[in-house]
């Protein structure tokens, strides 16, 4: 079994792919496991939908799967159309983070900041189309301000200069920020998802400190190529749903910041409606922004 992933964490991709393959039939006799981790939207589901069919190749994708239909002009597959949905994992919340010298003290106050010095605060982003800058758009959006933006090429540098003073705010992921926080080293305020996060209990979801309603999630989903038989899909779904179940991928993912999904969502029908909702919540946000990652 190959698992393609897409900018996923590692460790989500080596421990579902391990758990995954425990439960699943290999093709051959001790045949391994193997993981590619394709960096860029396009690349792992284009690769997927040229693939075999037969429940041996499979791609990881987050959040992204829902983006790339208003982000890239010209898409060589369509999210709902050109793969078979096998169910969603986790759910990975975000954290809104600035450097250690921003004056306010909590969520309502950064807000309020933010708007205030709309025209000298600057909000920093992992890159056009990265989980980073989506946040960031919907964040604006639902404040009615627009503040300078900094991309950046990746979560790292964006952080760097975060500690370094040289941008103002961030809204990256737990996995990317959980250590900084904890260390003390940046300025945390809200986390958003809807309830909090186990690991950041210390955080209010940004929807009960000041934004009621604002959620933002990097979901992960699992796809196989179009046409794989429904046998070979009902075996795959079976197993993602013993993979979730496994105490050791729960744990690490707990660990990471991250929300293993119900089992009613590790479904086909859970992922495809989800992601139909996604591109819905998407598509008006980021051509309001006329921005574009091609």
């Amino acid at each position: 079994m190959r698992l393609t992933s897409v900018a996923c964490v590692a460790a989500l991709t080596g421990g579902l792919l391990a758990s995954v393959h425990s439960q699943a039939p290999a093709p051959n006799a001790g045949a391994k496991p193997a993981s590619d981790k394709l960096i860029g939207g396009t690349i792992a589901p284009a690769k997927l939908k040229a693939a075999a069919a037969d429940g041996y190749t499979l791609m990881l994708a987050h959040i992204g799967m829902s983006t790339a239909p208003s982000l890239y002009r010209t898409l060589p597959f369509k999210p709902i159309e050109d793969f078979e949905h096998i169910g969603q994992v986790v759910d990975v919340p975000m954290t809104f983070i600035a450097k250690k010298d921003l004056p306010p003290n909590d969520f309502k106050g950064l807000i309020d900041y933010m708007k205030a010095n709309k025209d000298k605060v600057t909000l920093a982003n992992a890159g056009i189309g990265a989980a980073s800058h989506l946040c960031g758009l919907l964040f604006m959006s639902a404040i009615q301000t627009d503040v300078t933006t900094v991309p950046y090429k990746g979560t790292a540098p964006a952080i760097n200069d975060l500690l370094g003073g040289q941008v103002d705010v961030l809204c990256d992921q737990t996995t990317n920020t959980t250590s900084y926080i904890k260390s003390g080293r940046i300025k945390a305020y809200a986390v958003t998802s809807k309830t909090r996060v186990e690991s950041l209990k210390e955080l209010p979801p940004a929807s009960e400190a000041g934004l009621p309603g604002f959620e933002v999630t990097v979901w992960h989903g699992v796809y196989a190529p179009k046409g794989t038989p429904k046998p070979v899909i009902d075996k795959l779904v079976a197993a993602l749903q013993a993979g979730i179940a496994d105490p050791g991928f729960v744990t690490k993912m707990h660990e990471l910041g991250s929300v293993v999904v119900t089992k009613d969502k590790a479904t086909p029908e859970g992922l495809r409606t989800h992601l139909k909702a996604e591109i819905d919540k998407w598509t008006p946000i980021i051509k309001k922004a006329g921005v574009y990652a091609d």
